[in-house]
């Protein structure tokens, strides 16, 4: 069930691909170790395994294809050769920060990622401080994206109700766990994901992080 149109009081961010442009290092990444252990993926391929899940539901999907020793390899190549391009290239996405100095609205952030993983990557571009304390992972609940808990939790845990929140997301699991959260839900296309597994009935696609504040206040 979509929200009503009532105003949005809190801003939920996803963060690997909407705050930090990490997303098109985790596919390199990812298609780089692929080869290397026996399982070639296509920029497509990686995006639908890996994008916006947990890195447990990535590994378990590496452990059915195979096997649980390869799995371990592969997410030991993939973490260290990802840090080292994290803190080799990472920035911040285009227009985030244009976009949080517009928003006048209370604001948090809501990753598939740990609670170490983000520290670092917000801490490299910058954004860290701008959310310190009002960040959440999928850690925290039993359930990771697809499903609603992460987003759930993260509302309670700011004291709103979900159909007074708006997330943005950049992936396919995320825009159908905002979506079953009765949030509004906006989907930024800026990314590797495609457009279509990002559209969904009340979802709203745009493509310039500068256009968010207005498209959040219904400008």
């Amino acid at each position: 069930m979509i929200a009503s149109s009532s105003p949005v009081e809190l801003v939920i961010f996803d963060c690997d691909g909407v705050l930090v442009d990490s997303e098109r290092i985790a596919v390199r990444v990812q298609r780089e170790v692929g080869a290397r252990l026996g399982w070639p993926l296509s920029e497509a391929e990686v995006v639908r395994h890996f994008i916006g899940r947990s890195h447990a539901a990535g590994w378990q999907v590496v452990a059915e294809r195979l096997g649980a020793e390869a799995a371990a390899e592969w997410e030991q190549r993939f973490e260290q050769r990802h840090r080292e391009l994290v803190d080799a290239e990472l920035a911040p996405v285009d227009g985030i920060v244009e976009a949080l100095a517009g928003l006048g609205l209370q604001s948090c952030v809501a990753s598939s990622g740990s609670h170490a993983k983000m520290r670092h990557t917000l801490g490299r571009t910058g954004l860290y401080e701008h959310f310190e304390g009002r960040i959440h992972s999928a850690s925290e609940v039993a359930r990771g994206k697809p499903a609603p808990d992460l987003f759930l939790h993260a509302a309670q845990r700011m004291g709103y109700p979900p159909e007074a929140c708006a997330v943005v997301e950049d992936s396919g699991p995320g825009t159908r766990a905002a979506r079953a959260a009765g949030m509004r839900c906006f989907g930024y296309t800026g990314g590797p994901t495609g457009v279509e597994a990002l559209a969904g009935d009340g979802t709203v696609l745009f493509s310039d992080m500068r256009e968010l504040p207005a498209l959040v206040h219904g400008i």
